[in-house]
């Protein structure tokens, strides 16, 4: 009897570093999960590639997508669409491989209805006065979208009450540490094991 892969979503606030800690977990050897690209239609950031960072869609392409409800999950942000393909996530979690997402709040939201029994991540700032630091030394956003990011921060950080975990981004190692340590805690979850052995054991 195989074990279903665990959907683990790692969400949060724009500038908290959801990209920053996915690619250094990424980076460790130790990491078994299965990365799920999100699709969008903002422009590529400086050094991020197609097909590894996001699949870029135009907005046309984008709704062809969402019309024939080929996403797991889709939302506008800032202007933008972000998605996640839902073909890729059913089938790899069938595998018995862990999935994982990092996606907006809003999208992360509607997962959570689709597959309640995923593992959803709050990565959060240290403090609001960071988080607006690490946005504006990115250095690609006017003042105005810096503003807009802030406040929709500020609702955002608000909906951690909807999410399993909330994982401080205090230390981008700390967070990936803290990340792990909660997979593997899910994975020995009684609910999710207890049929296995039963049967393991032949027992009812």
């Amino acid at each position: 009897m195989k074990e279903r892969g665990l959907l683990i979503v790692l969400s949060g606030p724009s500038g908290v570093g959801k990209g920053t800690v996915r690619k250094e977990l990424f980076s460790q050897e130790d990491t078994k999960f299965e990365y799920s690209i999100s699709m969008t239609t903002r422009k590529p950031r400086e050094g991020e590639v197609d097909g590894v960072d996001y699949f870029f869609k135009s907005k046309e392409e984008f709704e062809k997508l969402i019309e024939e409800n080929k996403l797991l999950e889709w939302a506008e942000f800032v202007g933008n669409y972000y998605g996640t393909p839902v073909d890729y996530v059913e089938k790899t979690l069938s595998e018995g491989k862990d999935v994982f997402l990092e996606i907006e709040v809003q999208g992360a939201l509607q997962v959570r209805k689709a597959f309640p029994e995923g593992l959803f991540l709050f990565l959060s700032p240290p403090s609001l006065s960071e988080l607006k630091n690490r946005i504006v030394t990115r250095g690609t956003e006017s003042e105005e979208i810096i503003n807009n990011r802030m406040k929709v921060a500020k609702e955002e950080i608000i909906m951690m009450d909807a999410y399993d975990y909330v994982v401080e981004n205090d230390d981008v190692q700390l967070a990936c540490d803290r990340i792990k340590a909660i997979v593997t805690a899910e994975h020995c979850r009684r609910e999710r094991v207890a049929p296995r052995y039963k049967k393991i054991l032949e027992v009812e």
